[in-house]
């Protein structure tokens, strides 16, 4: 007689995907929430939280229904029990350390501010290749030369990298990052970086964003008519995006 077959340990449930939009709005939630702990809130609405987020309540509920947190009626969330549970969607249960590349004039005031650390990004390694920067620490942390990136990167736990490097150098830097193991990079430099498919690259262009300012500037003064022109994301490399005209 055959047996029947019998059944296997039950399938892993794979975590539900979630919108990069809704990404980057749950960390404005966390970040209001924070605001809200140390004002000795214990519970908010919906309504409140959204108010102050910049978003609607609707929207709001949809984004945090992706964590499978819906709150309760009549009462809303709990602020710590949501903060937690942001933390850890967002990774930031444990410290993701950070790497930064260019210590010029921007970065030399990305390594000495202080809400990384406080937020979980502590700055553990800096590379240059200026002569008077690089055996020189700042803020307690040497500075190294961008050759020494394999062997710092590693020994440093670096989970996240920050370029903020001249141009033509930060495709370099990028792939020196990505040989060590880094698969997180935020691009301050003025360049769109080639990566392979498994690192995410988030661009900063500050140049771009008050060219996106003058657009808004120009309209509103009748300069630019409507529907001529439109602003769109623009994609940085094979995995990332920014934020330009298109």
């Amino acid at each position: 007689m055959t047996l029947p077959p019998q059944p296997g340990p039950p399938a892993e449930r794979s975590p539900r995907a979630i919108p990069e939009a809704t990404v980057s709005r749950l960390a404005i939630y966390l970040r209001v929430l924070g605001q809200l702990a140390e004002g000795g809130a214990e519970t908010v609405s919906s309504e409140e939280l959204a108010a102050v987020s910049g978003v609607n309540s609707a929207k709001l509920r949809k984004d945090l229904s992706h964590i499978g947190s819906y709150g309760i009626r009549g009462v809303g969330y709990d602020v710590a029990s949501l903060q937690h549970e942001l933390e850890k969607v967002l990774g930031l249960d444990h410290p993701q350390r950070v790497a930064l590349v260019g210590v010029g004039n921007l970065g030399h005031a990305l390594a000495g501010y202080g809400g990384f650390g406080g937020r979980g990004f502590p700055v553990t390694a800096l590379f240059d290749v200026d002569p008077d920067l690089v055996g020189v620490p700042l803020g307690g942390i040497e500075v190294h030369h961008v050759r020494d990136i394999a062997a710092v990167v590693p020994a440093a736990g670096v989970t996240i990298g920050m370029i903020a490097t001249p141009a033509q150098a930060a495709q370099a830097v990028c792939d020196e990052l990505v040989a060590a193991g880094v698969r997180s990079i935020l691009n301050f430099a003025p360049a769109v970086l080639q990566v392979p498919e498994e690192v995410e690259v988030r661009k900063v262009d500050l140049a771009v964003e008050l060219q996106v300012l003058a657009f808004h500037v120009a309209r509103r003064s009748g300069g630019i008519t409507e529907g001529v022109a439109t602003v769109s994301p623009v994609v940085n490399g094979r995995h990332g995006s920014a934020v330009g005209l298109s």
